[in-house]
């Protein structure tokens, strides 16, 4: 079995069928000719509810689609459910290698459950398939204008949890702020501010001015960090609402970010790696560079310690 993964989603191949429900279209080429911009398959039923899978040809476009084959899994028949109904399961979905006889299984493994209720009762992938990989025959998921895509589906039983979030606005402004000099002649990979602490919690900036990961040389990214993760209970999350900011130093045109993530002993370190690209960063005209260095702030809008 072959497996790859990007941002968590995971594509792998298997000989045997999905267990819930295939959908074949033939004559595909139409749906495009036509600008059908989605296309959805009959009712099926899987783990007791009745779905059905909703596909866009050329790509939902609202959703970052565009060059893509969209595919989705929509619930339908919820009329005689409760008012507060939701629907928990953990799903995946198919398209059929007609050559070789097996299957592309696509799912999100940073999703192990899928909430479904009133206000959402579709989930899925806007780039389920490029439109490159789905038209090349060599693949075989496109034979004689014809392909088949597929569902499984099963339902996640959730047992009630209560937790206490207590929100706090910090006191006062509470901002992190990193000066960076001499970039050009003293670069390191990344830089850490002094140590803050809010609300008892102590917090680094990181930043890395040439970008990391994936964006490493496009972009400058800006993390927050805990110092101490490990000192966190184990079950422990901190959730922050917080605002990065590349400043300005001409103008005070800063570039700001806004950002809510949770903070556990495994995720200590979160914020954008595309937080500015580096060809605005290194425009003079901007203001962000000056005599070879470059400011960099965190502001906290929000602290809950949950769990």
């Amino acid at each position: 079995m072959d497996v790859s993964q990007v941002h968590g989603i995971t594509r792998t191949t298997r000989g045997h069928p999905p267990s819930h429900y295939l959908f074949k279209i033939e004559s595909f080429s139409l749906l495009v000719e036509e600008k059908v911009e989605k296309y959805k398959s009959k009712t099926f039923e899987a783990a007791g509810h009745q779905w059905r899978l909703v596909l866009y040809p050329t790509g939902n476009k609202k959703s970052n689609g565009s060059d893509y084959i969209s595919l989705y899994l929509e619930i339908k028949k919820t009329a005689n459910l409760s008012l507060d109904w939701e629907v928990n399961v953990d799903f995946k979905l198919f398209v059929f290698d007609q050559i070789r006889n097996q299957y592309l299984v696509i799912k999100d493994m940073d999703v192990p459950v899928w909430r479904f209720f009133e206000m959402k009762t579709e989930w899925g992938f806007s780039q389920f398939l490029s439109q490159k990989t789905f038209y090349d025959v060599a693949n075989g998921y496109l034979v004689d204008d014809c392909c088949i895509f597929g569902a499984e589906v099963f339902e996640i039983q959730r047992t009630l949890k209560m937790e206490k979030s207590v929100l706090k606005k910090p006191c006062g402004r509470k901002i992190i702020t990193l000066k960076m000099d001499n970039l050009s002649r003293l670069y390191q990979e990344f830089y850490r501010s002094a140590v803050v602490s809010i609300d008892d919690i102590k917090w680094y900036l990181r930043v890395y001015p040439k970008g990391h990961s994936i964006y490493k040389d496009t972009h400058l990214s800006a993390f927050l960090e805990l110092v101490e993760p490990n000192t966190l209970p184990l079950k422990c999350e901190v959730y922050v609402k917080f605002k990065l900011r590349l400043m300005d130093q001409i103008k005070s045109n800063h570039s700001e970010m806004i950002g809510e993530r949770r903070f556990t002993v495994s995720l200590a370190c979160r914020g954008f790696h595309n937080f500015v690209a580096l060809e605005t960063l290194y425009d003079s005209s901007n203001g962000y560079m000056v005599k070879d260095s470059l400011i960099v702030e965190a502001e906290f809008l929000l602290v809950s310690k949950v769990g």
